[in-house]
């Protein structure tokens, strides 16, 4: 079971049948509401497939887990041969054992990175930096002052817009205040993760999101920010000029760069911006969400075959390669044993990586699970990769929180805990950064709301399950 609805006839799912004629696959695709569906697939028993792609075990799932209604399939480790072989080849055995639960054992298989990738973060448009004259920003006071001249010569503006709304905008941004609430931080949310101290503390009501949240508030007061955060039309604006920057995945700008009229116009992907806490991206990990085996698929006859098979068609050589870059021939050659794109993908306006995975459904985290940085660069222009290779040199991509090791009865409370602190973050972050609340005069009240709803607590069981 997958999000989205595969396509029966992309490349990718026409040659998986020949390359392994000993599997019958049935991919079974939900369009909407996938996490709902297999929530209640876990719990109820209904309707429940033999494998399922793309999942974290933390919150609910990794209370399903506990409880037995996941394969813990680290105990079957002689059955993953392929998927060993990688885990060790990448050297991120360290990585895989802090998936861990409680009891010791893993219970996905997770996609393997050799090193943090940088593909999503901060764009400007080249073009208004070379008509200002001035350099690409490198902290978000040069952003800033940018954005101010944008907006006066062009009141009807808002410069800086978000792909997907606020959230992947904090999970980019709140590193470099030093925290991380909203995005991957152990699953907590509320919480964030100190570097030096290894430990969890309280990061939706530390000093630094309340000087974070003085920023933003600021650049939204002067009308900086598309108040329209889940605007579908963002990549419209960005073309037709009502807004220059944003934070997004850099395959969009080649795809906004073609829609615009705009003579001259192009985005520029660059690195993380420095805050008060240094510059920080988005967290990074070396594992991604994985597939799990439903307890159900334990009790089939032909278990060992199942898990054998999955570990084949993702993890097996020919599979890594066939996800990576597809059909020698087809979408790629060989010359003098490098990889050569085709003619059409090379040429392609969508860029590289982009139409394999439009036309072909290569490169997508969901299928690919072994992501190896050296091959990834070969779908990119020299632009890209010389922005990674600053990151990189920067120290840039913060590594993920680990995951507490929460036992059966934590889990539930931790569970109930998160909801409502998130909840009520949610309520207070809007009112914060449109002006409804002070961030002077509410901030107390804030603060004793989050504490009456237990954030304290939360924080104590989180740090004592480390």
């Amino acid at each position: 079971m997958v999000p989205g609805e595969p396509n029966p006839d992309i490349l990718t799912f026409k040659t998986l049948p020949e390359m392994f004629p000993y599997v019958n696959i049935t991919w079974i695709g939900i369009p909407d509401g996938f996490d709902t569906r297999v929530s209640l697939a876990l719990n109820t028993g209904i309707d429940v497939p033999d494998i399922i792609l793309g999942q974290e075990i933390r919150g609910e799932k990794a209370a399903l887990a506990i409880n037995g209604a996941i394969v813990p399939i680290s105990d079957y480790a002689e059955w993953t041969p392929n998927f060993n072989y990688w885990v060790d080849k990448l050297n991120v055995r360290d990585d895989v054992n802090r998936t861990k639960m409680a009891d010791g054992k893993i219970y996905n298989l997770p996609g393997l990175h050799d090193e943090q990738f940088y593909d999503a973060g901060f764009i400007i448009r080249e073009d208004i930096l070379k008509k200002y004259n001035a350099k690409v920003p490198e902290t978000f006071d040069e952003l800033l002052t940018v954005l101010r001249r944008y907006k006066a010569e062009n009141p009807r503006s808002y410069p800086l817009i978000f792909m997907g709304g606020s959230t992947n905008f904090y999970r980019m941004t709140m590193p470099s205040w030093g925290f991380n609430s909203n995005g991957n931080n152990g699953g907590s949310r509320t919480l964030s993760w100190d570097y030096d101290k290894e430990e969890y503390f309280a990061g939706a009501v530390c000093q630094e999101y309340r000087d974070y949240m003085r920023y933003w508030r600021q650049a939204y007061a002067e009308g900086l920010i598309d108040p329209e955060f889940s605007s579908s039309l963002w990549e419209q604006k960005l073309a037709t000029g009502s807004s220059i920057a944003t934070y997004a995945y850099y395959d969009q700008t080649g795809i906004i760069n073609d829609a615009s009229d705009i003579p001259g116009f192009k985005l520029g992907f660059y690195p993380t911006l420095r805050g008060p806490a240094g510059a920080h991206g988005n967290v990074k990990s070396r594992t991604s969400g994985g597939i799990i085996f439903p307890a159900k698929t334990a009790k089939r006859p032909d278990f060992e075959r199942v898990v054998r098979a999955v570990d084949d068609i993702f993890f097996s050589e020919e599979a890594v390669l066939l996800w990576h870059i597809g059909v020698e021939g087809v979408t790629y050659t060989m010359e003098n044993g490098e990889v050569k794109f085709v003619d059409s993908i090379l040429n392609s306006p969508d860029g590289v990586y982009k139409t394999l995975q439009n036309q072909y459904s290569l490169g997508l985290n969901l299928y690919q699970r072994i992501w190896v940085h050296a091959w990834e660069m070969r779908k990119y222009p020299p632009e890209f990769a010389e922005t990674n290779r600053k990151v990189a040199a920067m120290g840039a991509i913060p590594y993920v929180p680990p995951v507490p090791m929460f036992d059966e009865d934590a889990v539930e409370q931790v569970s109930t805990l998160n909801s409502a602190l998130f909840d009520c973050w949610n309520v207070w972050n809007d009112a914060f950064l449109t002006g409804t609340r002070s961030l002077e005069t509410d901030w107390g009240t804030y603060v004793a709301e989050m504490e009456r709803l237990g954030i304290n607590e939360y924080l104590r069981l989180y740090n004592s399950y480390l």
